[in-house]
């Protein structure tokens, strides 16, 4: 079973109720537009990706790692940064990449095959999704020894999960970040689950306390909690901006769907895990603050539902209209520049197509 609401040194400003919560540590200032936006960006990320389910289990996509239950930690994270901040995504942080610009169909353009990227990583300062279990924290501390050298006040996040944290690139990320004091912040979102291997049947200390063994501070926040996500995330990286090196964010969230659309949770996992987390779904922990506020009334949560609906329909048509790319496409953005080899193979795959009549070699 899941021990709760957080682990007892998590920072918290926004309690399960949707109360403000004082820190001293911490604290954060929003505007009500910001606050209502935060809400509006976490039910539309949600809606895309269960529309993304949806449209896997109907045969439109090869697969689909859902974010459910994880909006605050991503949207929350990912609007700390700058514009000419860089992030390093996992394959789940749906909420990140819409903070930074990506379109919905641009993410699901991998998942349905017809691309091997999606989005153009230098317009939206977010790298592309990666299988490759934690090893774009590598390439996130090999960006921000960039940005260092550069001299720029720019600063970098790597995201991961809490299963990643047992990778040799993880672990060999913390040690470069450390030596070269890197603008970095790590974020690790620890939902809990490697799959299926439990939080407690991986490691015995929490996840942010193993900074320190690397050499620089680690903080526990509550990954679904919006407001502590943004201070603890905005103070990491002004550390890092300023030269203070790296900084380890454990945000300690649930993963509430399956762990992708091939998985099935229900062999492995307390149904009444389930239902507890539920009590602390960060959307309507942040809808009851701004109702109780007055920062948000009952239509502005109809109209953002009603943006919710369109969306859907944009996803399910615009997933259901991409093209299949032609197959010489996989010989595309290979290399930077011309490569003897590369054409000799495309000119084989050309000539092979074209001996066949009717769908038959000839």
């Amino acid at each position: 079973m899941s021990d709760g609401v957080k682990a007892d040194s998590a920072v918290q400003l926004l309690s399960p109720e949707g109360e403000r919560v004082p820190d001293p540590r911490y604290d954060i200032t929003l505007s009500d537009n910001e606050l209502r936006g935060l809400y509006r960006d976490m039910v539309l990320v949600r809606r895309v990706d269960s529309e993304a389910t949806a449209l896997q289990r109907q045969g439109e996509l090869g697969l689909w790692a859902s974010s459910l239950g994880q909006e605050a930690a991503q949207v929350g994270s990912g609007h700390s940064l700058r514009p000419n901040d860089y992030a390093f995504p996992t394959y789940r942080d749906h909420g990140v990449t819409w903070s930074r610009g990506v379109r919905p169909l641009e993410i699901l353009a991998m998942f349905r095959g017809v691309t091997n990227g999606g989005w153009d990583p230098v317009r939206a300062k977010c790298a592309l999704y990666t299988i490759v279990i934690g090893n774009q924290a590598l390439h996130g501390v090999g960006y921000a020894m960039g940005i260092q050298l550069d001299g720029t006040d720019d600063a970098v996040i790597a995201y991961f999960g809490d299963g990643a944290t047992d990778e040799g690139d993880v672990n060999e990320a913390f040690v470069f970040a450390s030596v070269f004091n890197a603008p970095v912040v790590f974020f690790c979102q620890n939902n809990q689950w490697a799959i299926s291997a439990p939080r407690e049947r991986r490691n015995r200390t929490p996840i942010y306390q193993r900074a320190a063994g690397f050499g620089f501070p680690g903080v526990q926040v509550d990954g679904n909690d919006i407001l502590a996500v943004m201070a603890v995330t905005r103070d990491a990286l002004a550390r890092a901006r300023s030269g203070d090196g790296p900084t380890l964010i454990e945000a300690f969230t649930y993963r509430m769907a399956a762990h992708t659309t091939s998985d099935d949770p229900t062999r492995y996992r307390h149904a009444e895990d389930l239902e507890i987390w539920r009590l602390r779904d960060p959307i309507e922990r942040l809808k009851v603050f701004l109702a109780r506020q007055g920062i948000a009334d009952r239509h502005f949560f109809n109209q953002v539902d009603h943006e919710a609906a369109d969306l859907a329909v944009v996803v399910r048509e615009g997933v259901r209209a991409m093209a299949e790319p032609p197959s010489s496409a996989m010989f595309d953005n290979v290399y930077a520049e011309p490569h003897r080899l590369l054409e000799q193979q495309r000119v084989r795959l050309r000539e092979y197509e074209a001996s066949f009549v009717d769908g038959h070699a000839s």
